[in-house]
C-alpha cells in the first residue's frame, strides 16, 4: 500500500509531489478522530449546547491539543515499531496485563457498538424507515465489509462516512447563531461549579478521546504500511482529522445552543437525553432541513463507528494474543 505512495511521488516535484503524497496518506488519522464523534458523542455535544449554550466551547479548543498529542503518538508508535498498541502492551507489560487490558476493551467496545446500532435505528426512525429493516441491513454491510473488504475499499467507505459529518456545520449555519459570541466563548473560558456542568465537562472529554480511536489509529498506520520516513504525512493526516473532528463537535454544540438553548424559558437550557431528541427538537425551531441534516449526521457517525469499533477490537485482541489479523487477509487466513 505505502509503496504506491512512493510511486505517486516519483513523477511530481515540489508542492505537487507533497500534495499527492499527503492525499495518499490521508485516512487513518481522519477516520480515527472522526469516529470519536459517534452517536454517544453527538448526544453529549447536543446536551452541552442545549443545556449550557456556548459555555463549554472553550473546553473543546483545549481538548483539541490533547487529542492531537494522543493520536500523533499512536501514529508515531505504529510507524516506528510496525506494531499495534496491544502488541506493544503485551511486549512491555506481559500477557497478564494484556488480558486485563483486552477484557476491559472488549466489554467497553461491546457496549459502545450496541449504542451505534441504536443510533442507526434512531436515524431510520427520523426518516420513516423501519428500524427492523435498517439495523439488520447495516449490520450485514458492516460484517461483509470487515470480513471480505480489502484495505482500500474499507478505508474509502470509512472516509465517505466521515465526510457525512459535514451535515453538522450546515445545521449550525441553519440555526443562525451569533458567530461573534461563539468565537468569544471559544477563547474566553466560562466555568460553572454546578454538578450538571461538571458532569458534561467530564463526559465531553471522555467522548472526544476514546480508547478505540487510539487502537484504530495505530493499527491502521501499521496496516497501511507507514514507516518512520513517512511520519511527516502521517502527522498531517492526524492533524487534519483532529481539527475536523473538533470543528464538527463545536458545530453540534452551536446548532443546539443557537436553537434549543436560545428558545428555552429564561435561557435556563433544556435537558437532551439522546441525539434523536436533539434532531427532533431542532425541527420546530430551525426548520425540518436542520433536523434532517442532524439525522443524516447521526446515521453517518453511527455507521463509521459501527465499522471502526469491531475492526479495532478484533485487531487489538488478535495482536495481544498472537493471532493473525489484517483487513487484507481472508477469513481462512485470519479466522479469529
Amino acid at each position: 500500500m505505502w509503496a504506491r505512495l512512493a510511486r505517486l511521488g516519483q513523477g511530481a516535484r515540489g508542492r505537487s509531489r507533497s500534495w499527492r503524497l499527503y492525499l495518499t496518506a490521508l485516512g487513518p488519522g481522519l477516520i480515527a478522530a472522526t469516529a470519536g464523534n459517534d452517536v454517544g458523542g453527538i448526544a453529549t455535544y447536543a446536551s452541552v449546547g442545549a443545556r449550557y449554550g456556548y459555555d463549554l466551547i472553550w473546553m473543546m479548543v483545549v481538548t483539541a491539543f490533547a487529542l492531537v498529542a494522543v493520536q500523533e503518538q499512536c501514529a508515531r508508535l505504529g510507524a516506528v515499531t510496525g506494531k499495534g498498541l496491544s502488541d506493544l502492551i503485551r511486549e512491555q507489560f506481559g500477557p497478564r496485563w494484556s488480558v486485563v487490558a483486552m477484557t476491559g476493551f472488549l466489554i467497553a467496545n461491546g457496549g459502545v457498538t450496541v449504542t451505534e446500532f441504536v443510533g442507526i435505528a434512531a436515524a431510520a426512525d427520523l426518516f420513516g424507515v423501519p428500524r427492523f429493516l435498517a439495523v439488520p441491513a447495516m449490520a450485514a454491510l458492516v460484517w461483509w465489509l470487515i470480513v471480505y473488504g480489502d484495505y482500500r475499499r474499507v478505508e474509502r467507505l470509512f472516509l465517505a462516512f466521515a465526510l457525512v459529518s459535514l451535515a453538522y456545520p450546515i445545521s449550525a449555519v441553519l440555526g443562525n447563531p451569533d458567530w461573534g459570541e461563539v468565537l468569544q466563548h471559544a477563547v474566553v473560558p466560562t466555568v460553572r461549579m454546578d454538578a450538571g456542568y461538571i458532569l458534561l465537562f467530564v463526559a465531553t472529554v471522555g467522548t472526544t478521546i476514546s480508547p478505540y480511536m487510539q487502537m484504530y489509529q495505530q493499527d491502521a498506520v501499521v496496516e497501511k504500511g507507514v514507516t518512520a520516513e513517512d511520519l511527516r504525512y502521517a502527522r498531517a493526516d492526524v492533524l487534519a482529522g483532529c481539527v475536523f473532528s473538533i470543528l464538527v463537535a463545536i458545530c453540534i454544540i452551536v446548532a443546539t445552543a443557537a436553537t434549543i438553548f436560545a428558545s428555552s424559558p429564561g435561557g435556563m437550557g433544556v435537558e437532551i437525553a439522546t441525539a434523536e431528541d436533539a434532531a427532533r427538537a431542532l425541527a420546530p425551531i430551525a426548520g425540518p432541513y436542520a433536523s434532517y441534516l442532524f439525522g443524516v449526521g447521526i446515521f453517518g457517525a453511527s455507521m463509521l463507528a459501527a465499522g471502526v469499533l469491531p475492526l479495532a477490537t478484533a485487531a487489538s485482541v488478535c495482536e495481544a494474543f498472537g493471532f493473525e489479523r489484517g483487513v487484507e487477509l481472508t477469513f481462512s487466513e485470519a479466522p479469529i
